[in-house]
């Protein structure tokens, strides 16, 4: 008796999986600003930051100016931070202060070669925490330019005493050498984040200083992931 045998199409090619999409990825905008006296280095800390770039001479800086960068904290969330270089010059002072309000987060810029800068750091907490008042914002003293340490005016005892005194970080940087740079933004950052698990910051209408999203995560298939990784040019 002949039996018939089921016949399999070998040649048929299967096609790749569809990409799928994984659970929303969790988006932040923060709002950050610099703060201190002129020529502290605001400009240059913010150049490395987002540039990876540093320059001896430094236009100052008029009214307001923006940079941009996105940091990862922890897995599923993306945080953007907005970051405002604030003019130190008094003439400037009421263009920066309506920036105050719409910030989650400050960096206390100072000069370490500087004495006065130190000097005057206390007057710029005062100020802008008057002028965000009922809320409150995030700080971290920097003390800038740490490369220059012969020509040091501040010791880090009195830094850190300081910063002890204000209830704030104290991180001393060099934008020249790029030190502690990436890690005085992701400090401030984390702490911002942080107290936003805990219920202490949270967004709200009319107010930029934090903004929350959901973007789609899509997965590709690890053979196409690989392919869209080596023909990625950003």
């Amino acid at each position: 008796m002949w039996r018939m045998r089921a016949s399999h199409d070998c040649s048929t090619s299967t096609s790749p999986p569809p990409p799928s999409f994984s659970a929303p990825l969790r988006t932040l905008n923060f709002r950050i600003i610099l703060l201190g006296d002129s020529t502290v280095g605001k400009s240059s800390l913010l150049k490395r930051f987002t540039d990876g770039v540093y320059s001896d001479v430094a236009d100052p800086t008029v009214g307001v100016d923006f940079y941009a960068r996105s940091v990862d904290i922890e897995p599923g969330v993306k945080i953007k931070l907005q970051l405002w270089d604030t003019a130190g010059q008094e003439r400037f002072r009421s263009i920066t202060t309506s920036y105050y309000r719409n910030s989650v987060g400050g960096l206390l810029v100072f000069d370490l070669t500087n004495r006065k800068t130190f000097d005057h750091v206390r007057e710029w907490h005062r100020e802008v925490s008057e002028h965000i008042l009922p809320h409150h914002m995030v700080y971290i003293l920097i003390g800038h330019k740490s490369d220059l340490n012969r020509d040091r005016k501040v010791t880090r005892d009195e830094a850190e005493q300081l910063a002890a005194e204000l209830g704030i970080r104290y991180v001393e940087t060099s934008a020249k050498c790029n030190s502690n740079v990436e890690r005085a933004f992701e400090l401030l950052t984390r702490d911002i984040y942080e107290l936003m698990k805990m219920g202490e910051i949270s967004t709200r209408d009319g107010w930029d200083g934090v903004k929350s999203g959901l973007t789609a995560k899509v997965l590709y298939p690890a053979e196409e992931e690989a392919e869209r990784e080596k023909s990625c040019n950003c």
